[in-house]
């Protein structure tokens, strides 16, 4: 018996994560890493956390949170999330909102809602790695977002076929793996794409709280419901997650859109795990109306000052030849090697000889191409270990550039 022949043909496309195989050297006091994309627990709101647990389970509130809830969420969650919404442009009712385990079961669900076989996904070069593994069950093709290029929506169609183009997925700020943020413009021109192929835009926002410098810029769903006057008529699906902001662990993300999307979005989640954990969706509703903003202002205080650490530590110990995004937010800064170097060897270098981890480039890539990249993160690490990990990585990008 091989109980592997019997596996589906979606199987095929499903492989293991290189940023969840990372984290355990986490696990590793020796090892400084830049590898995960992980929220300093310091951060994380405990006291308020336990507050809300105690209040959600006391007062006979333990019947309603620990019981079987609705698919749709929590409804006061529900309508904290669309007031928010709302003060980002995005006008919307509680109904247009469904609770996930995390965006990450979000963008399942969107695979699982749009693509069959042989459909194509546009996605950006790179791209989220998690949103190719949640895709790649659904056996699409890939094809590369252009935002303000060259190519036509003809192109894209033709490419496509005998499929056609289903969605647009991008992450429009702070991108993960790039940190790189699309301007207005590049959005309109998404939004005009996904016109002419009549085809959806799931805009990835779990680093959307997380800005540091400069104006903030309207979120897709907010340019086309200016556009077209109401969330109803919209094809963009909004995704948000509180696992960047108060906590990953109790996996709380969001998604909102037009209403026909979430009726059959609730289908999924009904048929998948019925609904989010309720005790977790009213502790997340607790905490995010005791001082939300206040709360944010706290992270961003030291993510920028982190960023701002890598960025002038890149300066001080990177060779020639070595360039990195400088982002406006989020978690991440990207940084392209000369051209035949590999991201994956220099990791296996790096390890054995510096003890210093990130997250090779090329995963990121739907064609895996993109191996003379790599991906930092700044949000775990303290300050000195940035300044450390950076002068670590210098060092081995200096060996590896220098002729024998």
């Amino acid at each position: 018996m091989s109980l592997p022949n019997l596996f589906a043909t979606r199987i095929k496309g499903m492989k293991a994560s290189e940023i969840r195989e990372l984290l355990k050297l986490l696990d590793q006091p020796d090892i400084i890493s830049f590898a995960g994309g992980i929220p300093d627990p310091a951060l994380f709101p405990v006291e308020k956390f336990q507050a809300a647990m105690a209040k959600v389970l006391g007062g006979g509130n333990h019947a309603a949170s620990l019981q079987y809830s609705t698919s749709e969420g929590h409804k006061p969650l529900r309508e904290w999330i669309a007031a928010e919404m709302g003060r980002i442009g995005i006008a919307c009712t509680p109904d247009n909102i469904l609770i996930t385990s995390g965006s990450q079961q979000a963008l399942d669900y969107l695979g699982k809602l749009f693509l069959s076989p042989g459909d194509t996904a546009l996605v950006g070069w790179p791209t989220y790695l998690g949103a190719l593994g949640a895709f790649n069950a659904y056996e699409p093709r890939y094809d590369r977002l252009q935002p303000g290029g060259n190519r036509s929506a003809q192109d894209y169609a033709a490419q496509a076929a005998p499929g056609r183009v289903k969605f647009a997925y991008l992450s429009v700020d702070f991108a993960n793996p790039t940190g790189v943020t699309l301007t207005q413009t590049e959005r309109e021109q998404v939004l005009d794409l996904a016109e002419e192929l009549d085809c959806a835009v799931i805009e990835d926002a779990a680093y959307q709280s997380l800005r540091y410098d400069g104006p903030a810029i309207p979120p897709i769903l907010s340019l086309e419901i200016a556009r077209k006057g109401s969330i109803d008529a919209c094809r963009t699906v909004y995704c948000g997650s509180f696992s960047k902001t108060l906590s990953p662990g109790l996996r709380i993300g969001w998604v909102c859109a037009a209403k026909p999307v979430i009726s059959q979005m609730v289908l999924l989640k009904q048929a998948g795990d019925l609904h989010t954990p309720t005790l977790n969706q009213m502790a997340i509703a607790e905490v995010a109306n005791d001082d939300f903003d206040g709360h944010i202002e706290q992270v961003r205080a030291l993510y920028r000052s982190r960023r701002d650490r890598m960025l002038a530590a890149l300066e001080r110990h990177m060779p020639a030849g070595v360039e990195w995004t400088r982002p406006e937010g989020g978690m991440f800064v990207w940084l392209t090697l000369p051209k035949g170097m590999d991201g994956a060897e220099l990791l296996a270098q790096a390890l054995r000889t510096e003890k210093v981890a990130f997250v090779p480039g090329g995963a990121f890539f739907a064609d895996g191409s993109g191996r003379n990249s790599l991906r930092l993160n700044f949000s775990s690490p303290s300050q000195q270990a940035i300044d450390e990990g950076i002068a670590r990585l210098g060092r081995v990008l200096t060996a590896a550039l220098t002729p024998a």
